[in-house]
């Protein structure tokens, strides 16, 4: 069956939340000392990690954990518990997080915005499909992108997680694309490959910092003739 629609996962496939954005935090240690390089990176896999459970969790944070990315209250509790399981005092740990809910904080790949603009002008429809508890929105209309998304399916107002197929269908059907006409491409194929139990296909991206993966998103839907080779 022809490709009518590409669904995009947003962390780690069209946008990634960069490093930098957590050195403008002064983290330390409980006792003040400053953390390291790898320190740093450790608390940004868990803060950004996909899938997994990477500290343990107090009983209401365990429930917090499990239903995330579908109640803001819940996402907070979750990720401010990381973080003070992971050794972060109170104040940066709240900056961090703020961090975190800034849509302008996140860092387009090189190649997002000449992708979806060219599946639009090929006449394919775009869907964004997200594991999130705040409103991404901003971070594609801050950019004009916006006009080139037919669907935000977001776990939080759908209710649903990937890989629960319920919210690929509903991108779906607001598209009113059938799922074998449908390409999702992401960077979790425990999550964003659960697309694939409808019927899509399913293209898998590397969660790269964005200066080492300039064109992985137009390797992926040109591969199946869905743009031409400008990029």
């Amino acid at each position: 069956m022809a490709i009518e629609a590409v669904l995009f996962d947003f962390s780690g496939t069209l946008f990634r939340l960069e490093e930098a954005q957590f050195r403008e935090v002064e983290l330390t240690d409980n006792d003040g000392r400053p953390l390291d390089t790898h320190e740093v990176t450790e608390i940004m896999r868990r803060m950004t990690a996909p899938v997994g459970q990477l500290v343990e969790f107090d009983e209401a944070g365990q429930y917090a954990w499990e239903n995330r990315d579908l109640d803001p209250a819940l996402h907070r509790t979750a990720y401010l518990q990381v973080l003070e399981r992971s050794g972060v005092p109170d104040v940066p740990a709240k900056q961090l997080y703020e961090r975190l809910l800034d849509p302008m904080a996140w860092t387009p790949y090189p190649d997002t915005g000449e992708v979806l603009r060219a599946l639009y002008e090929n006449g394919l429809a775009v869907a964004v499909v997200s594991n999130i508890a705040f409103d991404l929105r901003p971070a594609l209309t801050g950019r004009g992108w916006d006009r080139y998304i037919g669907d935000f399916a977001l776990s939080f107002e759908v209710g649903a997680m990937k890989p629960d197929e319920r919210i690929f269908r509903s991108a779906l059907e607001r598209l009113g694309i059938a799922p074998e006409n449908a390409l999702m491409v992401g960077d979790s194929l425990e999550a964003d490959g659960g697309a694939t139990v409808l019927g899509c296909e399913f293209a898998l991206v590397d969660p790269l910092p964005t200066v080492d993966r300039p064109s992985a998103l137009a390797e992926a839907v040109r591969s199946r003739g869905l743009m031409d080779g400008r990029l």
